[in-house]
């Protein structure tokens, strides 16, 4: 876990990794519950049996899954101690690059692509974020995501 004491502090890392999270294992239950959730019931996803038989040898993760597993990665790696407030502003860019098969435990390395300043003292952070699967080279998403964050 990596701690700022200000935003300010950010302004030097342009430009470089800040961070890496914790692992996080994805569970046939957790990909059931967001297709529940969402309504993408492809059997890719859900189908045990059949997804077995295709061609990941198993259910995969929804790739929007995968992405929404950003807020749980920022907060096992980054705390801000001076920040009332944050607040998704979007993405950038996302590609999903490989499956995500259940069970698979994965990370991600937070790069500092930008610090900007913002209205209200508040500073606008571009991050690009690499998904890994553990045990494998290929990330498995590819995202810059902007965060806002206020004192």
């Amino acid at each position: 876990m990596r701690t700022f004491q200000t935003l300010r502090e950010l302004h030097d890392l342009v430009g470089q990794e800040v961070a890496v999270s914790d692992w996080t294992t994805i569970t046939q239950e957790q990909i059931n519950r967001f297709a529940d959730a969402t309504g993408d019931h492809q059997w890719i996803h859900v189908d045990v049996e059949r997804a077995k038989a295709g061609p990941f040898g198993a259910p995969i993760a929804h790739g929007f899954l995968t992405l929404s597993l950003l807020p749980k990665f920022f907060e096992s790696s980054v705390r801000f101690e001076q920040t009332r407030m944050a607040v998704n502003y979007g993405l950038n860019r996302v590609r999903f690059m490989a499956p995500v098969p259940v069970g698979s435990r994965l990370r991600a390395r937070l790069n500092l692509l930008q610090c900007q300043d913002i209205d209200n003292q508040g500073i606008q952070i571009t991050w690009l974020v690499t998904v890994e699967r553990e045990g494998q080279d290929k990330p498995v998403c590819i995202a810059e995501s902007i965060t806002r964050r206020y004192p």
